[in-house]
């Protein structure tokens, strides 16, 4: 598929080629385990203690040991809520609901979260990963406070000022798969995996070295770009939604101040799923919801929770914008998904 037609970048992004050559130099000059004591192993060190700092600068950590690296978001995101017992929202990605057993979740109303009482510890994601709704957890109260930023790094400025933890994954940005970390203000957490102690303790496991130069390197370039790739995924949005308006009947998600590079649709009595594989034979990748929910006939959790009706929620589908698509495969699409939308329904009448 070309570059310019995949419009899944919520899901997963392609690897920056600047990011893939520091990866390949990685696997060829750095064959040592990073916890070694020889010269091989602190050069793999040097590596990974250099990505750390790249990944402290581009979040806005005050100390590089305040990062710890895993294989992912999911990882953070379990490492985080099994060391702990609060709330969530209504709307966490599944890596959240999954490890939150017996959480409370806070009250909402559309888009706004309620928390009537402090809780011990909250756990508010971002940017929302199927609408782009955006929320802060340091709006609510709580002594303990967890945030899954996934999908604002590499999209928009990220603080992690006045938060406890957060949650990151290299995917999401440019960086290779597989390879994320935990943000902990404190420099600890209690591990998921102990093994042989490896990253201060926090998480046992030999080190990915070359994962992680690449997640540093496409971190410093995220810090450096995100402004511009902001105002790109801007321009796309803008560009297909201009095309789109000849659609009426569609509703479209977010609340008031989405972020620009995630765009929720919703089109009544057509199956979101069905609306993906119409573009999929036209060469256009989008999705109808997290990618990790894909082939669900469960109405999304998180739709559900914003209020929206059932047959809405089943005809929801994610346009997310990013590095590769251009205004005219953006209007390509748009065009793809009038007559897509268009055929499916005069088939069900």
């Amino acid at each position: 598929m070309a570059a310019p037609r995949y419009f899944d970048h919520a899901a997963s992004t392609p690897l920056d080629p600047r990011v893939f050559e520091a990866m390949m130099s990685a696997y060829q000059r750095l064959p040592g385990n990073a916890h070694a004591v020889h010269g091989a192993g602190r050069e793999a060190r040097h590596a990974v203690e250099f990505a750390r700092e790249q990944v402290a600068l581009a979040i806005g950590a005050e100390d590089p040991q305040q990062i710890i690296f895993t294989s992912g978001a999911t990882e953070a995101n379990e490492t985080v809520i099994r060391a702990h017992r609060g709330a969530i929202s209504p709307f966490e990605h599944s890596a959240i609901r999954a490890a939150a057993n017996g959480y409370e979740v806070l009250g909402n109303h559309g888009y706004d979260l309620v928390a009537p009482v402090a809780s011990d510890f909250l756990s508010v994601m971002s940017v929302h990963n199927e609408t782009g709704a955006r929320w802060d957890v340091r709006s609510l109260p709580a002594k303990t406070r967890h945030s899954d930023m996934t999908q604002s790094l590499g999209k928009e400025a990220v603080g992690v000022t006045g938060l406890d933890f957060a949650s990151f994954s290299a995917h999401k940005l440019n960086g290779p798969k597989g390879v994320g970390a935990i943000y902990s203000v404190e420099g600890q957490i209690e591990p998921l995996f102990r093994g042989g102690g490896q990253e201060l303790g926090n998480r046992g496991g030999t080190l990915n070295v070359p994962a992680i130069v690449g997640f540093g390197l496409a971190a410093e370039i995220a810090r450096v770009e995100w402004l511009e790739r902001a105002q790109h995924a801007a321009a796309l949005r803008e560009q297909f939604l201009s095309t789109l308006s000849k659609e009426p009947d569609l509703t479209m998600n977010g609340g008031p101040n989405p972020v620009p590079h995630i765009l929720s649709l919703s089109f009544s009595g057509i199956e979101g799923e069905s609306i993906v594989l119409g573009l999929d034979e036209l060469g256009f990748a989008v999705s109808a919801g997290a990618a990790c929910s894909s082939g669900s006939t469960e109405v999304s959790p998180s739709l559900r929770a914003l209020g929206l009706p059932d047959e809405l929620a089943r005809g929801t589908v994610r346009i997310s914008f990013g590095l590769g698509n251009t205004a005219e495969s953006a209007d390509d699409l748009a065009e793809g998904l009038l007559s897509t939308v268009r055929r499916l329904r005069r088939l069900r009448t």
